[in-house]
């Protein structure tokens, strides 16, 4: 692991995962987040495959913009960013389609049990988000740090959707009142969740 620091590894994904949590620090992907976060084995579900999709999308669009889209890049010389945004889009849904065919040509139960959640990522904003995020002016990283901000973020994602499943399996018998039932409820808990992962702020940063 020469030349590879990693303690700033270690910081950018725990950043990705508490502090910089892209569900309640920028508030990416609540679409899935409350639709699917019913019954812990969906939001296990879709958690993984969001991570998974997230990880591979942004490693291969940073290397993308890195040796195509910027200007004098390896590969073209010709400032190409402002195609950015549709690049990055294209990525996110091919690869989509190319995991699922993937999975349901070599491994049908795997597709079984994600395929019904991959058509929901290409039109989650969290994973165009953490694409995007890594190529911001300053902000911008390394092919490594990369890596593990787009592993963490999926993971913190997962962690998040987990965590509502499990409130709203145990909120199931509880007596709620009638107004605040389903969506209400759902919208009260993620901001009190937000609110309690801003506990972490300060505690590591990108």
């Amino acid at each position: 692991m020469h030349g590879i620091d990693l303690g700033g590894l270690a910081v950018v994904f725990l950043a990705a995962v508490l502090t910089n949590n892209i569900l309640f620090s920028q508030f990416m992907g609540m679409c899935s987040f409350i639709a699917i976060s019913r019954s812990m084995k969906t939001a296990v579900g879709m958690g993984l495959a969001v991570t998974f999709v997230t990880f591979c999308t942004t490693v291969l669009n940073y290397w993308i913009h890195e040796a195509i889209l910027v200007a004098d890049a390896p590969l073209c010389k010709t400032d190409l960013t402002y195609l950015t945004f549709l690049v990055f889009i294209m990525t996110i849904a091919g690869f989509v389609q190319l995991v699922e065919m993937v999975l349901e040509r070599f491994s049908p139960m795997l597709h079984f049990n994600l395929g019904i959640y991959l058509p929901l990522i290409t039109v989650n904003c969290a994973v165009l988000g953490v694409n995007l995020f890594v190529i911001q002016g300053e902000r911008q990283m390394g092919l490594a740090k990369t890596g593990a901000y787009a592993l963490g973020s999926g993971l913190g994602w997962l962690m998040a959707i987990c965590l509502m499943a499990g409130i709203r399996q145990r909120l199931e018998h509880a007596d709620i009142p009638r107004p605040l039932r389903g969506l209400g409820i759902t919208v009260i808990i993620t901001g009190l969740m937000a609110m309690a992962f801003m506990g972490f702020t300060d505690m590591v940063k990108l």
